[in-house]
């Protein structure tokens, strides 16, 4: 971890007490993450999430009471700051049994930042974990555009309020979405572009703050749901 930076602060929610263990005992042998919590259900995750406010959430999706997606609703769905900390609102990582996996969709687009198998390797876990907190890549972005693009073709298209959004983008800014869709990195862009990284950046954000999205996974979802972006197209 780099001196003076801050630990990134986990919160752990499985049903599974082993599973639940084993990640958090994992999590902790990085320096740079610290773990704050545990849940067994996403109603203790939420809670916990309220109290403790991690930069990232392992989330199960399927779990007893209230499960990842639900609680992934209630933790982002409302865009709330706490008051307390005036901090920003934590990063949400879905753990599944299967890639293609409509519970985890459903999770994306309640605002989850990316997913993982739960068969994951360690050191698979840990750069997830940190390229959530950073919030400027797209997780495993051929897996993430798979399982949109399935189940985008099965839900209906976004109402006329998110096309009105879409139409404010400049004719730039829809390109670099549809290269975001395509799961290009912002050097990736750049490059494609000929422009500088830095001005990936800045299209790239002014593109979320338009379409009032929290990352590149949701607007990969946007991409795909509002059909700018048609499944099967461009294929990587």
């Amino acid at each position: 971890m780099t001196a003076g930076a801050a630990a990134i602060r986990v919160v752990v929610a499985d049903d599974h007490q082993v599973v639940r263990s084993g990640y958090a005992a994992l999590l902790d042998t990085q320096s740079d993450f610290t773990v704050v919590g545990t849940a067994s259900d996403g109603a203790e995750a939420v809670r916990i999430c309220r109290e403790s406010h991690p930069d990232v959430v392992l989330m199960d999706v399927r779990m007893p009471e209230m499960d990842g997606i639900e609680a992934t609703r209630r933790l982002l769905g409302d865009d709330r700051r706490d008051d307390a900390t005036g901090g920003a609102l934590p990063r949400v990582l879905v753990l599944t049994t299967f890639d293609l996996d409509e519970y985890v969709y459903d999770a994306l687009r309640a605002g989850a930042s990316g997913f993982l198998l739960k068969d994951v390797t360690a050191e698979r876990l840990f750069d997830a974990v940190r390229v959530v907190a950073s919030g400027q890549a797209l997780l495993a972005p051929s897996v993430t555009r798979r399982l949109i693009s399935e189940f985008a073709q099965l839900r209906p298209k976004q109402d006329a309020a998110s096309k009105t959004a879409l139409s404010a983008l400049t004719p730039r800014e829809t390109q670099v979405l549809r290269l975001v869709a395509e799961g290009l990195s912002n050097p990736e862009i750049a490059a494609r572009l000929v422009v500088t990284e830095e001005t990936v950046k800045t299209h790239v954000s002014r593109v979320l703050g338009k379409l009032g999205l929290r990352d590149r996974t949701q607007a990969v979802v946007a991409a795909y749901e509002s059909g700018l972006v048609v499944p099967g197209d461009n294929a990587r």
